[in-house]
């Protein structure tokens, strides 16, 4: 990132231009006449005017404030015209671009219109006086104009720059909401898994303890089972603390769920679907319109409820944005992948469909919400366009230690 070099806060750029335009307005005055009428003390008032240039940025109010004094000193004086006036010119045009109030420019450029009549006054031949005062009056509006353009192009494009400002802001507000919707809707789902997972710890515990006389065998078996939810529910906790230290939030708002386009709807709110349920997941969005070529490759192990629901989603949410942003006809060609260490779920669209009139509902928020899940079981999320047209997402879940060694087994 470039560094802004700056010289008593302001920008050495503008700075430096600045100590230009008075060094001009200097050597113009300068030029003017090596005598000028006054003499040394002209030359005083017009080197002042120039120096004042120096702050027509931070203070154009006060530089024009000070330019006009002095001009009147001049005029009082009878020096006439000189070319130190140019500073007139400028502080006019400073004050009008760069002042907060664009009444402290009109107030100047009424000073400046007393200012052209008592200049001209100054001119003994009235043909002269007329000349003198209608050129003075061409410059001098001519002036206050440029400097009213160009603060009036200037305001606009900071309107711009703010709005532009402004509209990130709420675009990243409203996706810092979003993800903390999606991180407490998946910590709600995951509560749901722990919450299952005791329940069935409990009922094979009490189970056991009425079998240890009787069926001892089965009690043993029943005991495993309490064992190996327990580390699940241990491992899903572990995840649900994990999600809950990274948001906390109120309750999400209601989504736009309700009736898809043809027939697909939306599931209940603390419903847990399981694999099992693809088919009828896949059904749905063909009845939607979606053309889905599925695959499923490699033994399904059994997956830990919370990371099986986390597949689910991941295609399901997969499938939505195919239909929302491919549209209706488009052909997804949907692959679940059971690797040794890991199960892979893509999704590729080939962008074909027709707009759709009404939009799939979600179970959260898109692409954020297929991150949020995956990130949740350290896995991978890569999406984005294909060179052929459409759309496509791939993520990758690694499968829990133990798991993966009974695949491998």
């Amino acid at each position: 990132m470039a560094v802004r070099q700056t010289l008593f806060g302001r920008p050495l750029r503008s700075v430096a231009f600045d100590v230009a335009v008075s060094g001009f307005v200097v050597l113009v005055g300068l030029s003017g006449a090596l005598k000028p009428p006054g003499g040394w003390w002209a030359t005083g008032v017009g080197a002042a005017m120039a120096t004042t240039l120096l702050f027509r940025r931070t203070h154009p109010s006060a530089v024009t404030a000070v330019v006009a004094v002095l001009a009147g000193v001049q005029v009082a004086a009878g020096w006439g015209p000189l070319a130190f006036d140019v500073a007139v010119l400028i502080a006019l045009y400073s004050v009008v671009k760069y002042a907060d109030r664009l009444r402290d420019g009109i107030v100047a450029g009424a000073v400046a219109a007393v200012g052209v009549v008592l200049a001209a006054l100054q001119v003994e031949n009235a043909v002269a006086w007329w000349a003198s005062a209608i050129w003075f009056a061409l410059v001098t509006g001519a002036v206050w104009l440029m400097g009213l353009n160009v603060r009036t192009r200037r305001l606009y494009v900071f309107s711009l720059e703010e709005r532009a400002a402004t509209l990130e802001r709420e675009r990243e507000a409203e996706s810092r909401a979003a993800v903390a919707q999606e991180r407490t809707r998946i910590a709600r789902e995951l509560h749901d898994v722990v919450a299952h997972s005791m329940a069935v710890m409990i009922v094979q515990a009490d189970g056991a303890r009425y079998l240890f006389d009787r069926d001892p065998q089965t009690a043993r078996e029943a005991v495993r089972v309490v064992a190996d939810t327990g580390r699940q529910a241990l491992e899903e906790m572990r995840r649900l603390v994990g999600v809950l230290r990274e948001t906390s939030g109120p309750e999400p708002a209601a989504g736009p769920d309700g009736a898809g386009p043809a027939g697909l709807s939306a599931e209940p709110a603390h419903r847990r679907p399981a694999l099992v349920e693809l088919p009828e997941l896949l059904d749905r969005f063909r009845t939607a319109g979606l053309r889905i070529d599925a695959t499923v490759t490699g033994e399904p192990p059994v997956l830990p409820p919370g990371l099986e629901l986390t597949v689910y989603r991941v295609m399901q949410e997969a499938l939505t944005n195919a239909l929302k942003h491919a549209g209706v006809g488009a052909t997804v060609a949907l692959s679940l992948a059971h690797t040794a260490d890991a199960v892979v779920v893509r999704a590729v669209d080939d962008g074909r469909g027709r707009p759709v009139l009404r939009p799939a509902p979600s179970s959260g928020h898109g692409l954020i919400g297929m991150r949020e899940r995956v990130t949740v079981y350290d896995g991978s999320l890569t999406f984005g366009p294909r060179t052929a047209g459409g759309w496509q997402v791939e993520a990758r879940l690694p499968l829990p230690s133990s798991t993966a060694t009974e695949v491998a087994a």
